[in-house]
């Protein structure tokens, strides 16, 4: 991944969060704020993950980055940062879940405070649950240790860290997709017996749901497709260190954990491309900041 792709990821994650912090788009809040929390998880992953991490090994070379604590900090907050990313995908994937499908626990559930408390919670249990990843850095080449790949306890812990994410995640997604689907086309089914054709064609309970399913279903997508070669590299339980050599480049595993790495990155910065294209209103806030940007250069120039 370039310097200029870091770049741009970063701005896209940026506008994201700016445009959904506004509330203008047309969404519950808490459903926005679920969005915001999954922006800026996205967002740091882009600064962590490919700015500090990969873009510097590769084009910057600042040296400070190659300091072995904070290089252990930088590997540390990289699995934070991506945990947190795929899990507020999942609290995102029930909150729609329970608001389309669960009309009683809606009430409670969907609320701006308990949006808040479980955003919260999956930072908490993120921090906790990476921590030992501060101790898995090489001393000298800033690379996961040769420790971390062969010790049984790191292979334990590798084991559930490739569990909860992204194998379980992946699971839940396609569960509680597949439980949406289901009780939508039920509802759809029963809703067409009770009204005529002509007026089912005009119903607003069922646009408004169907704006609200496409969402869901593009940001599940998205993350389905993009982390598909990272769940079959995990689920391989590779042991052996691809950071050290480089007579692995050419086997099939090394090319499948750096398409995995790399679609993984990328999903960071398609979520904000996935608004603009099924939220009508949120395109409508992107074109209003540019026609802002626009006259303010010109008032500049002039």
């Amino acid at each position: 991944m370039s310097q200029r792709e870091g770049m741009s990821h970063r701005e896209v994650n940026v506008t994201a969060i700016v445009i959904l912090s506004l509330r203008n788009c047309g969404l519950s809040k808490c459903l926005t704020r679920y969005l915001v929390a999954m922006a800026v998880a996205d967002l740091m992953v882009v600064i962590v993950a490919v700015i500090m991490h990969q873009i510097n090994f590769i084009y910057l070379f600042a040296n400070f980055l190659f300091v072995t604590p904070i290089c252990s900090v930088t590997f540390a907050l990289q699995q934070v940062n991506t945990d947190c990313s795929v899990w507020f995908t999942v609290a995102f994937t029930v909150d729609r879940f329970i608001a389309i499908c669960c009309q009683k626990l809606q009430i409670k559930y969907c609320t701006v405070r308990t949006a808040t408390v479980v955003i919260v919670a999956v930072g908490a249990v993120s921090c906790a649950q990476n921590g030992p990843f501060y101790f898995a850095v090489h001393p000298q080449r800033c690379v996961a240790s040769h420790e971390y790949m062969r010790a049984p306890v790191w292979a334990a812990y590798r084991l559930f860290e490739n569990i909860m994410t992204p194998v379980l995640p992946f699971g839940l997604i396609l569960i509680f997709n597949t439980l949406t689907v289901r009780h939508i086309v039920a509802v759809n089914r029963l809703r067409r017996k009770l009204r005529c054709k002509s007026e089912f064609k005009k119903d607003p309970e069922m646009e408004k749901r169907r704006k609200s399913v496409i969402l869901l279903f593009a940001l599940s997508a998205n993350f389905i497709l993009t982390w598909t070669p990272q769940v079959i590299y995990s689920m391989t339980l590779p042991k052996e260190n691809y950071s050290y050599t480089d007579k692995y480049f050419s086997t099939p595993m090394y090319i499948l954990q750096q398409c995995g790495m790399m679609l993984k990155m990328l999903s960071t910065c398609t979520n904000t491309c996935i608004y603009g294209l099924t939220q009508r209103k949120f395109r409508e806030e992107l074109k209003k900041g540019a026609r802002y940007l626009l006259i303010c250069n010109v008032k500049h120039l002039k």
